[in-house]
């Protein structure tokens, strides 16, 4: 049981961005079905790193899931989708646009069965407009949203983030979003509705305050132009021994701890106030940070509140006292018997407590069960079966 125990969800998607919407679903109790296809396996399998199951990302982006293998290009498995998506009224697809009305489940077929179906199709581009049959990637949409031609420096250009900025920031978070608004518009109305998702336009959407000011006032940001892109103080610096730290000092406040923590003299008391040509103090910021040892840092900064951290790596963070407190590792019960480690979920409720109850399921793993759930007998099955509908 859970938050969303009522919710049924039923996931054609693949990789990430779709993936970790279901994601999040499930953790919040929905229960979701993955859609595998027999010939056609999800690459995120066989990404590295690799664990004792499949992929460490396949059995995290997966978990608390069910699946069930189907050959879409099979009548009769278009016919169980149609069946299934009558219990299973939220659908979540990930193919370009048209992929699903060309097998006979797109929306239209599934709304002919159950008016009440919600259908999130989540895209590069959008399921309109003249890109909506283009290939794309993460950094192509950040591309195509301006945000890349104000993140990064003058000197290295754009950087590429060591994540996926738009397919989840973008895509997963926003079908999210879409989704459980589109439940309470059906529990008040009654009625389903198509959701369509671009990562493109959402990673525009995620430019914010740049966008707020290009639109209302004009102005184009470019890279170390704000004070958030390197174009004053917040940033990050290197220490003596190779290391980093963050740097958030913007208030008055924090700007002058910051400077009395590292013995800097400044006339300047702001540091939202910095971005200046004329302005020398990021450069003694370097240098004073470039003569002390990344331990000193930590240390120095440990009881300070001026908004300034050490740049962690992935095992220092999993390790770090702020996430251990928080429960943000989580221990998901494997086939064998065993558990695995994984990212939690990270909302807190007061009256909720997720629940981790398998990692990423084999394909197929759930079929039968999911088609008795249906009414069908095991001779049925074994005739879908024969007939070449289930993987």
């Amino acid at each position: 049981m859970g938050l969303l125990s009522s919710l049924k969800v039923l996931d054609f998607s693949s990789l990430l961005p779709g993936p970790y919407a279901t994601l999040m679903l499930a953790d919040l109790g929905a229960h979701v079905l993955r859609v595998d296809a027999p010939n056609r396996p999800d690459f995120l399998r066989t990404m590295q790193p690799l664990d004792e199951y499949s992929s460490a990302g396949y059995s995290y982006l997966n978990r608390n899931k069910q699946s069930i293998c189907l050959d879409l290009k099979n009548p009769a498995a278009v016919d169980l989708v149609l069946e299934l998506v009558q219990e299973f009224d939220i659908v979540v697809e990930q193919f370009r646009p048209g992929v699903m009305d060309r097998l006979g489940i797109g929306y239209t077929a599934m709304t002919d069965v159950n008016p009440r179906v919600i259908f999130c199709s989540i895209s590069g581009y959008g399921q309109t407009g003249p890109y909506r049959d283009r290939a794309g990637h993460d950094c192509n949409y950040l591309a195509l949203s301006g945000m890349s031609s104000h993140t990064g420096t003058e000197a290295t250009g754009p950087i590429p983030a060591g994540f996926q900025i738009a397919d989840v920031a973008g895509g997963s978070l926003h079908a999210v979003t879409g989704i459980l608004a589109a439940v309470v518009h059906r529990q008040q109305t009654g009625e389903g509705q198509a959701i369509d998702v671009s990562m493109t336009d959402t990673a525009f959407a995620l430019n914010t305050m740049s966008g707020a000011g290009y639109l209302a006032a004009g102005v184009v940001p470019d890279m170390e132009s704000h004070s958030l892109n390197g174009g004053g103080i917040y940033g990050y610096y290197r220490t003596s021994d190779g290391r980093w730290m963050s740097v958030g000092s913007l208030e008055p406040k924090f700007f002058r701890t910051l400077c009395d923590a590292l013995d800097i003299e400044s006339s300047e008391t702001d540091g939202l106030d910095l971005v200046r040509p004329d302005s020398s103090i990021r450069q003694t910021l370097r240098e004073r940070f470039g003569q002390l040892t990344f331990a000193q840092c930590k240390e120095l900064f440990a009881q300070i509140d001026a908004c300034v951290e050490p740049v962690l790596n992935l095992c220092e963070a999993a390790e770090h006292p702020l996430f251990l407190a928080r429960d943000m590792i989580a221990r998901v019960p494997t086939p064998d018997g065993k558990s695995q480690e994984q990212l939690a979920f990270p909302i807190r409720f007061s009256a909720h407590k997720p629940q981790y109850w398998n990692i990423g399921p084999e394909p197929g793993e759930h079929t039968d069960d999911a088609l008795r759930a249906l009414g069908k007998s095991d001779g049925e099955i074994r005739g879908l079966r024969d007939q070449g509908a289930l993987g």
